[in-house]
């Protein structure tokens, strides 16, 4: 069992920067794969970025490659995504996932555990 909870959201201007965290508790926290997801207002989830159990491996979509980027730091438990140059669609609650796998998906079915979501405004 692994429950997660995000911290790191609020409210920025267009251009900021802010960064994501998500502490995992469990002993099992190194044999999940990781990721980040988000939900506009009205819009499905999406895949964000995701990280392999090791770190060694990271997989971006295309709207955020190159402005986001995701870490994770085994030995505490914790995930994080690095966001800059944000813009106004960014807008959205972000969610960190789990799932128990070596491997980076970005399929949202496939996660089995998943954060309660933390508010990110990027105003204009």
């Amino acid at each position: 069992q692994v429950q997660l909870v995000e911290s790191g959201g609020g409210l920025v201007q267009a251009g900021d920067s802010l960064t994501l965290s998500c502490v995992a508790s469990g002993r099992t926290f190194g044999t999940h794969a990781m990721a980040w997801f988000r939900q506009a207002p009205g819009k499905e989830r999406e895949f964000l970025a995701g990280i392999n159990w090791a770190g060694s491996y990271t997989l971006y979509e295309d709207s955020v490659k190159g402005r986001f980027v995701i870490a994770r730091d085994n030995a505490k438990n914790t995930v994080s995504l690095e966001m800059s140059s944000l813009k106004p669609e960014d807008t959205a609650v972000y969610f960190c996932a789990a799932h128990h796998g070596a491997f980076v998906s970005t399929k949202e079915a496939l996660y089995d555990y998943w954060g309660q979501g933390t508010q990110v405004t990027v105003s204009s």
